[in-house]
């Protein structure tokens, strides 16, 4: 397969260890492109939901996929979001091409874009974590249950829907947190003089330019891969919002997964620390 050339990818909201993550679709479309920069924007492995003990083998994949990327050469940002935010504690470790962070500032063709998963300007994140975590774990019996209908609603042969989109939708304390959310990063980014502000967190794809007092700011989300499966790639001077579900991936082409491609070369990684380890 011929890998897309870009210049930054960006996902967020993976979700590692939850029964909605879609880790098969996610790992189907990293292997489509060839990214000089990938920038995974929070959220990516749940560890609220670690005690589960749920991690399946195609979850250890898509580590294994961004492993292999980065030893290929592909430099990979790790922001931290809210359902990781034990790794901040570590943040600015740098591992060869692998970089741990809790905010990006990038050039690209003489713009200013600023990346950061979004949850500091959650008020339930700020003063009720443990609201914020029931929360979670509500919305993760909701995906299990939309699997549910959507099983059936293909047997049906009807189309498929969204239960957690229907009620974000119709829920409009829910519409106007998004709107503040969006409002609040634009805001702050003009403020800077930032070009682009690109963030997570709310699981609602979006690319659009913003008003405010001081100037324009585009304003990009990520989106998610647990309900819109959808990613941004900047490539030719220009933000692309992409949907896994508008790319046409062979499915069948992944039903039996060579291993070899996934095994690491141990004598790499142990000359990776080596290097590392003599530039400290």
């Amino acid at each position: 397969m011929d890998k897309r050339k870009v210049k930054v990818a960006v996902i967020s909201d993976v979700h590692l260890g939850t029964y909605g993550c879609h880790a098969e679709e996610l790992n189907r479309y990293l292997k489509t492109i060839n990214p000089e920069i990938l920038i995974i924007n929070g959220d990516f492995i749940d560890i609220w939901q670690l005690s589960k003990f749920y991690f399946p083998d195609s979850h250890w994949r898509v580590i294994k996929r961004i492993i292999k990327m980065m030893m290929s050469g592909t430099q990979v940002y790790y922001l931290t979001g809210n359902h990781d935010e034990l790794l901040r504690k570590f943040s600015g470790a740098q591992l060869d091409n692998f970089h741990l962070e809790d905010k990006l500032v990038l050039e690209l063709d003489g713009k200013t874009c600023w990346f950061f998963h979004g949850d500091v300007f959650d008020v339930t994140m700020r003063h009720s974590k443990w609201l914020a975590k029931i929360g979670g774990a509500g919305y993760d019996l909701l995906v299990l249950i939309n699997r549910l209908v959507n099983l059936c609603l293909q047997k049906m042969g009807r189309q498929k829907i969204s239960l957690s989109k229907k009620v974000k939708d119709s829920v409009k304390a829910a519409v106007k947190h998004i709107n503040d959310f969006e409002n609040t990063a634009t805001e702050i980014a003009a403020t800077h003089k930032y070009d682009y502000v690109v963030c997570g967190h709310i699981h609602e794809p979006v690319m659009k330019t913003c008003q405010t007092k001081q100037g324009n700011v585009v304003y990009l989300n990520s989106g998610d891969w647990i309900e819109n499966l959808t990613a941004l790639e900047y490539a030719d001077g220009a933000w692309k919002l992409m949907f896994y579900n508008d790319l046409a991936l062979n499915k069948d082409a992944d039903m039996e997964i060579n291993m070899n491609e996934y095994s690491i070369d141990i004598i790499e990684m142990q000359a990776t620390f080596i290097r590392h380890r003599r530039a400290g």
